[in-house]
């Protein structure tokens, strides 16, 4: 990530003086919780009370696809760099730092196919700008996700088709689910919240930092700091919790596969700053929080301009460091 050293020096002072009581900014608007977490040196995903690795079974039926789905925590694979002192390079595993989810190459003989998948604990985010440091696999036949979600009908989608990605051609579906693509078998292509944007790099050559920012009246989604796309209908409504999924079921209109060999979607962060809809998180911030106008009492959230790669860019400023988690 990219900071003006002036910025950062400006920001590193304030942040040493306040406990930013009042939450976190982009630009106007404040948002009282976070959630941070730094993969590239998170030894075991399991400890991390902020995260729920998922372990559920779909029938190909209810998958709407050829196979169904089988997502277990041996998907979800801790792969810490080597040196707690760097921000790049190989994992203790090998391969790419970060949280590794997996879908695993091959036929199921069982017909389901094994996948990785993890949710936070925390379902009461509400309007908020959810960003997460992500690689997504160069296998084909898998779909890559980084949503927010509170049911089938009100959902925040940014979905990456393995089998899609060449050398021409780099896109990334951009969904909100709601009621009309319920009524359309869920296929949100048919409605007006579904846009397909090209990429100007290929997300499985790098590390790339994906985006989105929900408010009441719209969702905007980026790419390296730079505007995908604003949707401004079916505009979610209600609390959830965000997700990074990594699956197939083989249908040829959308994920394809199943892969032939397994296929790793690796995650270096995911900062979420956002609003809480429990009324007990409400009461704290609002005990927290003496004086909105204080110097200091909020945090701007550093914006990211490059893709995080290397020791320099991939140094990403987590705001939780200089203060107690809440």
């Amino acid at each position: 990530m990219f900071v003006a050293p002036f910025f950062l020096s400006l920001l590193l002072a304030q942040l040493v003086h306040s406990d930013c009581e009042c939450g976190y900014t982009v630009n106007a608007t404040l948002y009282t919780d976070l959630i941070e977490t730094d993969f590239l040196h998170l030894a075991n995903i399991t400890t991390d009370t902020d995260w729920q690795p998922q372990n559920y079974t779909v029938t190909p039926a209810l998958a709407r696809g050829p196979y169904g789905k089988n997502a277990s925590l041996t998907n979800v694979v801790a792969n810490p760099l080597k040196s707690k002192y760097d921000w790049a390079g190989d994992g203790i595993n090998g391969g790419d730092a970060g949280l590794q989810v997996l879908v695993r190459g091959g036929i199921p003989a069982d017909g389901l196919i094994p996948m990785g998948e993890l949710a936070t604990t925390r379902t009461d985010m509400s309007f908020g700008t959810f960003r997460t440091g992500m690689k997504v696999t160069g296998t084909r036949g898998t779909c890559g996700a980084f949503f927010w979600y509170f049911n089938d009908t009100q959902e925040i989608d940014m979905e990456f088709l393995s089998v899609e990605h060449n050398a021409t051609s780099n896109p990334v579906d951009l969904v909100l689910q709601s009621a009309e693509s319920e009524e359309a078998g869920f296929n949100a292509a048919q409605t007006g919240t579904f846009q397909v944007h090209q990429l100007p790099f290929d997300p499985a050559g790098a590390f790339h930092e994906y985006r989105f920012d929900w408010s009441p009246e719209s969702v905007s989604f980026y790419a390296d700091g730079v505007l995908l796309d604003t949707m401004t209908q079916a505009v979610p409504t209600s609390p959830g919790h965000i997700t990074l999924s990594h699956w197939s079921t083989g249908n040829p209109d959308w994920s394809a596969g199943p892969p032939t060999t397994d296929a790793i979607l690796t995650v270096e962060y995911l900062k979420g700053y956002f609003n809480s809809s429990d009324p007990a998180r409400q009461r704290d911030w609002a005990k927290r929080c003496k004086d909105p106008s204080a110097v200091n009492a909020r945090c701007p959230i550093p914006e990211v301009t490059e893709a995080p790669n290397g020791n320099v860019s991939a140094k990403t400023f987590f705001l939780a460091c200089r203060r107690t988690r809440r």
